[in-house]
């Protein structure tokens, strides 16, 4: 590894577009200043952020810290730290980071954790990365640099870390994997994390018209305010969980959003697992969020709407409290199956666009093309 002079130390991070380049350019206001601090030398550290899509059309660590060394080779960088939001596997476990000391590189998977307090998780990784491969060990720290990278930061009591096998002609001379169940899930959160969840709401727009005009003509249905009286908790229960599960088969059918790997080793199946695992995470909290909006604006248009004597005479019930929740509660289940219905008219660019991050659409796409590439049998 270079190392520059005049005590100086210049550190890339190489991220991919969108969530990784967010993470990246908000550490690094504060890195240099925590780095310096942490090494204890009177050394100083100039960060650079390079946005560059590095993943493209690759999944596997060797070929991407090869891709990392010949980046870095072209410039003037002591150290590299490249951050992608795709899970990466490595000897069918999951990868958490990849150490090359002899070059300089890191490549980090931000799934791998968590899909809390990412950023100052993200933070913590990229600085003791760093200081490993920089040799300078953060201050209070005992032993080797290559010993100990990463293990404060990322270990915790929901993630079994360990060191992962590395083969001998890679770049890589030390990786720290993630296994077993508990690596599993915090991986997965992570990718439901990438994804935004959130994002699914606005961006299903015409879903939610048909949603809420559904649910504006149901609540001035008297039949429906009958049904709503007659049905118990446990069946209202149902109707919701059914009607929020029609919604996500429904978006995940209609849109292709179930991978299908092409591959038939483990690890290739393992993956499609996780991803369609993140998948149906990803949806279902957008439906669900969509649910509890739809509630909400139910009860409003409820209380609006609605005329007492009418409602008690039809439903021989007065019109209290909770019979404005009971039927709000059982539109909100209407509206949604109508949603789900009004999604079919949402074009399957716009419901990836909403369900994934830039990086994943990316993935997929490529992965698409080189299916319909491959020759039929």
């Amino acid at each position: 590894m270079r190392m520059s002079s005049q005590g100086v130390t210049v550190v890339a991070l190489l991220a991919d577009p969108d969530a990784p380049t967010d993470i990246a350019q908000r550490m690094a206001r504060t890195l240099p200043a925590r780095l310096a601090d942490k090494s204890g030398q009177g050394r100083r550290f100039d960060v650079e952020v390079v946005s560059e899509p590095f993943t493209a059309g690759a999944e596997d660590p060797p070929t991407l810290m090869h891709r990392i060394m010949d980046r870095g080779s072209a410039e003037n960088w002591d150290i590299v730290v490249a951050l992608t939001d795709l899970p990466l596997h490595a000897h069918g476990r999951k990868l958490i980071v990849n150490l090359s000391h002899e070059h300089g590189l890191a490549l980090l998977s931000l799934p791998s954790l968590g899909g809390l307090r990412l950023q100052t998780r993200a933070r913590r990784a990229v600085e003791e990365a760093v200081l490993g491969l920089a040799g300078l060990p953060a201050t209070g720290t005992e032993g080797p640099p290559q010993s100990r990278p990463l293990l404060g930061p990322l270990a915790g009591r929901l993630t079994p870390i360990h060191p992962g096998p590395v083969d001998e002609e890679e770049t890589a001379d030390l990786r720290f994997v993630a296994s077993g169940p508990r690596g599993y899930l915090r991986v997965l959160f992570g990718m439901v994390r990438a994804n935004r969840p959130w994002r699914l709401v606005p961006g299903l727009s015409k879903a939610l018209a048909a949603a809420l005009a559904t649910g504006a003509v149901a609540t001035v249905n008297s039949t429906v305010w009958i049904l709503a009286e007659a049905l118990s908790a446990p069946r209202l229960v149902i109707a919701m969980v059914g009607s929020v599960a029609i919604m996500i088969g429904w978006l995940i059918v209609d849109a292709q959003l179930w991978h299908r790997s092409a591959e038939g080793s483990p690890e290739a199946r393992q993956r499609a697992r996780l991803y369609n695992a993140s998948t149906v995470l990803t949806v279902g909290i957008g439906v669900i969020v969509c649910y509890v909006g739809l509630m909400v604006i139910n009860v409003v248009w409820a209380l609006f709407i609605l005329n007492d004597q009418v409602f008690a005479s039809t439903t021989r019930t007065p019109l209290h409290a909770a019979e404005y929740w009971t039927l709000s509660w059982f539109v909100a289940s209407v509206a949604t199956v109508g949603g789900a219905l009004g999604s079919g008219l949402e074009s399957d660019e716009a419901i990836r666009a909403a369900a994934y991050s830039k990086r994943e659409q990316e993935r997929r796409h490529i992965l698409q093309d080189d299916h319909a590439d491959q020759p039929s049998k």
